[in-house]
């Protein structure tokens, strides 16, 4: 730690800015430790999977092949990168609603329900979150680290314009309704329940910030439960899918079942390939 960092600390006044100063650093460095500790488990993986054994890696790289062992079982997994390295912010989209109070803003129970499946998936990687709602009409800041969007286009003709710079899926809206399209296929994906079935189609994909600094994670349905059933997707093949695209540029649709009074998922799978995008 740099030296500059403990007279900053020690220059403080009061006790309780002493504190507090202390403390975020200590969850930024403890923040950083693990993204290097998950950065060398996944090249202990590499070599793994290149044919050596645990006693062969060991013998390179000055270690006993216990220690190796322990690394490989006791480091963040790998494909925790696919949500971010440290506090993830979660923007979900949010609609005026009237009430019995006047016009308020709120979020889809369904959307709850896919963050709070969200927020059990990033604690088991030991990420944080936190959420906030996309105002009307739909504006907010994507030039963030560890941003995850969870709202449709039809709320924020933002993203709308974001999506465009995906050649290979997106969204249309005609006289039927929203849609999603594989314009690499033609084909056309509209939801299953439009006509009374459980189902849900969802797009899935890196986008590019405005800044052109980096990237965040999009995930919308054709409606609310779409999401939902991207995270279940997540929660039961997020290793394939960071083996595949690791935090690179990409984008998929995703097919869901769910139950209709609980609103929990049952199943979920792809629909469309990987699409990687090159430029990303």
């Amino acid at each position: 730690m740099d030296a500059e960092l403990f007279q900053e600390i020690a220059r403080l006044a009061g006790p309780t800015e002493r504190v507090l100063r202390a403390n975020q650093l200590i969850a930024e460095y403890q923040a950083t430790v693990a993204e290097i500790s998950r950065l060398r488990r996944e090249a202990l993986e590499e070599l793994m999977a290149s044919g050596r054994t645990q006693t062969e890696i060991a013998a390179e790289l000055g270690m006993t092949r216990a220690r190796v062992g322990q690394l490989l079982s006791s480091c963040p997994r790998p494909e925790r990168a696919f949500l971010g390295t440290g506090t993830i912010t979660v923007a979900l989209g949010g609609k005026r609603e009237a009430n019995s109070r006047g016009a308020g803003r709120v979020v889809a129970q369904e959307d709850m329900k896919a963050y709070d499946h969200l927020r059990e998936l990033a604690k088991s990687f030991s990420l944080n979150t936190t959420y906030e709602t996309v105002e009307p009409p739909g504006m907010l800041n994507l030039n963030r680290d560890n941003l995850i969007v969870i709202c449709g286009p039809r709320l924020s003709p933002l993203l709308a314009q974001v999506l465009e710079s995906d050649r290979s899926l997106g969204f249309e809206n005609d006289h039927q309704g929203w849609h999603l399209v594989d314009r690499v296929t033609e084909a056309i994906h509209r939801s299953p329940m439009d006509i009374g079935q459980h189902r849900d189609y969802a797009y899935l994909g890196r986008l590019p910030r405005l800044d052109g600094r980096g990237l965040f994670l999009y995930i919308a349905g054709i409606h609310a439960m779409g999401a939902a059933c991207v995270i279940h997707y997540l929660e039961n093949n997020l290793a394939e899918l960071y083996s595949e695209v690791k935090i690179r540029r990409f984008s998929t649709l995703i097919s869901g079942d769910f139950d209709s009074e609980t609103l929990e998922v049952s199943s979920s799978r792809r629909l469309t390939p990987l699409y990687r995008h090159e430029n990303g």
